[in-house]
């Protein structure tokens, strides 16, 4: 009887042990390596998402990761990618350009299927959720003709690239030109995002001029950025139409670990990266995507 509950003792030993040991390796976070993607919605450990005083997301217009990646037309912006994160598989949701700048805002399309002016919407979107957790949140136009402006064009300015100014729950007070952009980067909101001209975003221009207005206008912040807990983020609303919509997307500033980074990324992605970054719910299809989690430097 003896021997028997011997055996029993330590046989519940070793399976506590095990239960013990089982749960530490289940806590320890995985070590992410350059050149991957967690990727997959169960991926939840909020923890591996660095959370910046501010990010400045800009938008680019229909070009592939072909046209722009190693273009020497474009030295500024190859000389953040290789500094930066770099996106080797990022695409658009869809064609044209104004539902993807809708989704990158919203996380929808908001049933929007062209480029006509449409709206006013009033569903929950990345401003509003920033203002409900006192945060901030301002959208910079390059053209806009004044703090609010609601109608669909001006000059290079058009409206189907500003979703910020299409929500009733968003501020018209956020909806500012650039000329508003601080030269003191600490005023910074918390989020901004930043639309170029039409001659300015390769819509109309070329990829030599949007790369010299981007060195001129957000060269400074870049720089900043880096000693600053600051994220400069660079995207394209969708590719020149060729197949599979495969857009250009870098991530540059404080703590970014250098590399090429090959998970599949999209709209929604971002956005969702986003949202984890301040403890916001994702917004529609954000919910069905993961955070990007392993380009930071731990």
């Amino acid at each position: 009887m003896t021997n028997k509950r011997s055996i029993k003792m330590i046989l519940s030993f070793m399976f506590l042990i095990g239960c013990i040991a089982g749960a530490v390796s289940w806590y320890v976070p995985v070590k992410a390596t350059a050149g991957t993607v967690l990727t997959g919605p169960g991926n939840t450990r909020a923890a591996a998402v660095h959370k910046y005083d501010h990010i400045v997301v800009v938008v680019e217009e229909n070009h592939s990761y072909n046209q722009i990646v190693n273009n020497k037309m474009a030295p500024f912006m190859n000389s953040l990618i290789s500094k930066g994160a770099l996106f080797t598989d990022a695409h658009g949701i869809t064609h044209p350009s104004q539902p993807n700048y809708l989704t990158l805002f919203s996380g929808s399309t908001q049933g929007i299927k062209n480029d006509a002016c449409k709206g006013p919407f009033g569903t929950e979107n990345l401003a509003s959720q920033l203002k409900a957790r006192h945060l901030t949140f301002t959208g910079y136009s390059e053209d806009l003709p004044s703090v609010g402006f609601s109608k669909c064009y001006y000059g290079g300015y058009a409206r189907k690239h500003n979703p910020w100014a299409q929500f009733t729950n968003v501020p018209a007070a956020w909806n500012r030109p650039l000329t508003d952009f601080p030269k003191d980067f600490s005023k910074l909101p918390t989020v901004s995002f930043v639309v170029p001209a039409l001659q300015n975003d390769m819509h109309d221009g070329t990829v030599k001029d949007a790369d010299g207005w981007l060195k001129s206008n957000l060269g400074a912040y870049a720089s900043w950025s880096r000693d600053h807990n600051s994220l400069l983020i660079v995207t394209w609303d969708e590719d020149n139409f060729a197949k599979p919509n495969h857009i250009p997307l870098f991530f540059y500033g404080a703590g970014i670990l250098p590399g090429k980074y090959s998970g599949n990324v999209s709209h929604y992605r971002v956005l969702r990266t986003m949202e984890d970054m301040y403890g916001l719910s994702p917004l529609g299809e954000s919910k069905n995507v993961s955070a990007i989690t392993n380009i930071w430097k731990h």
